[in-house]
């Protein structure tokens, strides 16, 4: 099953958080942070929303950085993913 986002909507999937400090520290699963770094998966056309021209910035394969608890998660095919809005991206990660 494939995703096709609407208007100014973007699907993501959050890049997993590393295991090991810098120093080579192991981190337990409890003291991992929610990882805000993602991928770009789908981008939707843009267009109109709410009045106002969007254009879309972004664009599939697209390392993101993400508001912390922004979006709406779901689960395709055993994958869980990210719709988020346009706006909910921060920054582009080079």
């Amino acid at each position: 099953m494939t995703l096709k986002p609407l208007s100014d909507r973007v699907v993501i999937k959050m890049v997993e958080a590393e295991e090991t400090t810098a120093s080579g520290i192991i981190l337990a699963g409890s003291a991992k942070e929610k990882p805000q770094v993602a991928e770009v998966l789908a981008v939707g056309p843009g267009g109109m929303v709410d009045g106002k021209e969007v254009v879309m910035q972004v664009k599939v394969g697209d390392k993101v950085i993400t508001s912390k608890y922004s979006g709406t998660e779901v689960k395709i095919d055993g994958e869980e993913l990210i719709i988020v809005r346009q706006s909910d991206i921060l920054a582009v990660v080079d």
